[in-house]
């Protein structure tokens, strides 16, 4: 079972998967405006299967409205995305909530849990959209949360879970469907600085242990240098 250490060395270590050469996140011109005001202006990037890439930049630079257009959140005004070989420009909105579902993962500041049901069943809901059979996906459910050591903790709700536990149910609940990427908006903000550090610590034991994908917009200078490759943003352009 994996755990989250207490005291942690930052070090070369941490980069001991190597990523696999084909792109699992294809961005080509992407633009966006709301009204006069242009968010992107033209967004070529992409993310290799088994990279942690940060995303970095001042506040209005474009990374969230980058992260969630390529999370299919959101559309861009032109250009193309495609998600391990898959456009997904065109799809109805039905088709493009099933593909979100299974193919992508999300982990947001504010966590989003649901406050009325257990961390157990906010990680099983992903599983209950996508039709899994409601004994499986528990018993999925309750292995992601055992695995991020929340095993004691199943059937307690968020108003009950300290921000770093209720943080770690959120990253179970993007991991159930075993998601192609899994992107992270300010996913330490909300975090105190134990916490942040042992959440970064999980993002890259996950990904040495499951070769998951992560892409992670951040202010956090120790989470950016730490990620594989560091992209960084301004004025609706990728500087870096």
């Amino acid at each position: 079972m994996l755990t989250v250490p207490h005291l942690l060395n930052y070090n070369s270590k941490i980069r001991m998967y190597k990523a696999s050469e084909s792109n699992i996140i294809e961005v080509q011109g992407i633009r966006k405006s709301y009204g006069n005001l242009h968010v992107l202006k033209g967004i070529d990037f992409s993310v290799k299967k088994g990279e942690v890439v940060s995303l970095v930049g001042r506040s209005g630079s474009g990374k969230s409205t980058l992260l969630h257009i390529m999370g299919t959140l959101d559309k861009a005004d032109s250009g193309s995305v495609s998600i391990n070989g898959t456009a997904i420009a065109g799809m109805g909105d039905k088709t493009l909530s099933r593909f979100r579902n299974k193919h992508i993962g999300f982990v947001f500041q504010f966590h989003h849990l649901l406050p009325e049901f257990t961390a157990l069943e906010n990680v099983s809901i992903p599983a209950f959209l996508a039709g899994t059979a409601e004994k499986k996906a528990k018993a999925e459910a309750q292995k992601w949360l055992e695995r991020l050591g929340l095993g004691h903790r199943l059937e307690h709700k968020p108003s009950e879970l300290s921000g770093g536990e209720q943080q770690r149910v959120a990253v179970a609940r993007a991991l159930i469907n075993n998601p192609d990427v899994v992107l992270a908006d300010e996913p330490s903000g909300n975090l105190d600085t134990q916490n942040s550090r042992e959440l970064h610590q999980l993002f890259f034991d996950l990904r040495n242990e499951t070769g998951q994908t992560f892409l992670i917009v951040t202010h956090n200078e120790e989470l950016a240098t730490l990620a594989d490759r560091r992209v960084s943003m301004a004025d609706g352009l990728i500087v870096y």
